[in-house]
């Protein structure tokens, strides 16, 4: 047997491995960890038998194997840190290769290891802001037994966790922005339940409470059918159902009125707000609506330049329609604006332009729009600078992908220097590096967070916190040839409607945290130590060589060490 210490962005890849590798990898006995208050510090123990099967388990239920006598080997986490002590099994996700790579954390409390496979667990030690700071010890004690034999000591490791005296913020108050899209319908459908019913609500309770941990700022309110065409669904050999659908019932009296419910907007809203989302709602399917007309997404407003789709239930026909006529459409965004002007939210409000191409169209759309809704402020994800060169009326907030905030940095700090609202960066399934695909080595999800810092930008956005195929815990991998698996997601459904988070998920939140600790540092006058740091991380002489271009490899644009990062705490 072989029982050892990993750091937190160990990542096992389970496939063609050498019988040595479980000796090797679970080589260290003792660790050293450190932390903030209000923060936390994680590490991966290891263990895996060269010779036969085992049970792992990270409780004290009594256990036995189901098909007969098998060694049961049970972990015990022990410390003195004023922590509360997190212990979790990690679970291996399919990537595209085939190959089977450390991701999920479950909530399984045990785990059957066949013979040479190494089984991570991840433990974590929550700091709260009353914690005394100083420096402390603790054991991982595994212990070994089988059928009624008595359990007996096998290993213990040590490490060790020195808490800072200063506090990280509330995630409530994390200055670092945080976008990451939700896709509701989605997360109805893996558990079969009705869109915006009671026990979809519940669900998105536990999700919504997950990204609140991480900071985030943005919440997603979807008010027309389908504004990504069911993400190109069509064109795959095994089609996924990613369709997203509006929040807002629409009804036609029979009176020839429109009536229009904003009940389940609110209650989503007030949802969001439990959990410290406050800062923004981002509206989509108003402007730049994907369209694809011979697969049937085209555009069914009749003289209007977008692809707007709002369906709606016809009393006196008692069918459901859309809306074909523009008078009819201006009239459904005018509730819409008159609802958040009414609620107080307007300036909360974002209409969200994903990925304008073209730049004569979008200026039309963004006209019409104007018109009919002239409180409503704008934020575009674009993939083209002449976007923010040209000066869109309207757009408040930018958010370049990094290829283009990297590679026209001068130009983007000037455009922010003038703009009103934020700028952030955005990557999906491009670039290449840095990301967070299940093949993206660990430390690019922690990089996400510096290089905000680097580029100086407030936050980051992605598209996908839960855009999962149709089983994503059996089948990650999904439209491999564009979307690299973990492309679509940071967290997996679990069971009994809360999610699963992944390392992927922990990992980029140390990254939030370090840059909430830069922040930190910079108010108290240190402000070389934040520069110190960047400059040991970043390798590049120019942001512009982050793009593929450049041919840099990953290596030569940042550090790989999570000690160079680590010593931002020092």
């Amino acid at each position: 047997m072989h029982y050892g210490l990993q750091n937190m962005f160990y990542k096992y890849i389970w496939s063609a491995n050498w019988w040595n590798q479980g000796a090797k990898d679970a080589a260290a006995s003792h660790i050293d960890l450190r932390c903030q208050k209000r923060d936390s510090a994680a590490f991966q123990a290891l263990v895996s038998s060269d010779r036969d099967e085992f049970l792992l388990t990270v409780g004290g239920d009594a256990i036995l194997g189901k098909s007969g006598p098998i060694k049961i080997v049970r972990c015990e986490v022990e410390t003195d840190a004023p922590c509360e002590v997190e212990v979790r099994l990690i679970g291996l996700i399919e990537d595209d290769d085939r190959t089977l790579k450390s991701d999920v954390l479950l909530e399984d409390r045990h785990a059957y290891v066949q013979k040479r496979k190494i089984q991570p667990l991840w433990i974590e030690l929550h700091a709260g802001e009353s914690a005394a700071a100083g420096t402390y010890s603790g054991k991982v004690r595994f212990y070994a037994h089988s059928m009624f034999e008595d359990e007996v000591l096998e290993r213990e490791l040590t490490f060790s966790l020195t808490i800072g005296d200063r506090a990280l913020p509330d995630p409530r108050e994390y200055s670092f922005y945080l976008d990451l899209w939700q896709h509701n319908c989605n997360i109805a459908r893996k558990y079969n339940v009705a869109y915006w019913s009671e026990e979809h609500f519940a669900i998105l309770d536990s999700y919504l409470h997950s990204l609140g941990q991480l900071g985030q700022k943005a919440l997603t309110l979807i008010v027309s059918e389908e504004p990504w065409c069911g993400q190109r669904s069509f064109i795959d050999a095994e089609p996924s159902d990613l369709n997203e659908y509006s929040i807002v019932p629409v009804v036609k009296r029979r009176s020839g009125e429109f009536a229009y419910d904003f009940s389940r907007l609110d209650r989503y809203v007030e949802l969001g707000e439990k959990y410290g989302i406050r800062e923004e709602l981002e509206i989509f399917g108003l402007i730049n609506v994907w369209e694809h007309e011979e697969e049937g997404f085209g555009s069914i407003v009749q003289g209007y330049p977008d692809a707007i789709r709002v369906r709606y239930y016809d009393e006196a026909e008692g069918s459901y329609r859309f809306i074909r006529d523009k008078k009819e459409l201006a009239a459904y965004v005018q509730a819409l604006e008159r609802h958040f002007i009414e609620k107080g939210w307007i300036d909360r409000v974002r209409v969200v332009a994903d990925e304008p191409e073209d730049f004569e169209l979008f200026g039309k759309r963004m006209a019409c729009l104007r018109e009919m809704a002239p409180s409503f402020q704008y934020k575009a994800a674009i993939h083209q600078s002449e976007f923010i060169r040209k000066g869109v009326q309207g757009i408040v907030d930018y958010v370049p992908i990094l290829d283009c905030a990297a590679g026209e940095f001068e130009q983007l700090m000037q455009v922010r220097s003038e703009a009103k609202g934020r700028m952030m960066y955005y990557v999906c399934c491009v670039p290449d590096k840095p990301n967070t695909f299940i093949s993206s080595p660990a430390i690019e999800s922690r990089v996400i967070p510096w290089l905000a810092e680097r580029l100086q930008m407030d936050g980051f956005l992605r598209w996908n916190y839960t855009v999962w195929p149709d089983d994503p815990l059996e089948k990650l991998s999904y439209r491999p040839l564009l979307w690299k698996a973990g492309d679509t997601n940071f967290v997996y459904p679990g069971k009994g409607g809360r999610p699963l988070l992944s390392l992927r998920y922990k990992w980029l939140q140390r990254g939030i945290r370090d840059f909430e600790y830069m922040q930190l540092l910079k108010r108290s006058g240190l402000e070389e130590r934040v520069e110190q740091a960047l400059q040991r991380v970043f390798k590049f002489d120019h942001p512009a060589q982050l793009c593929p271009g450049s041919g840099k490899t990953a290596e030569q644009l940042y550090s790989f060490h999570p000690e160079d990062y680590d010593q931002l705490y020092m």
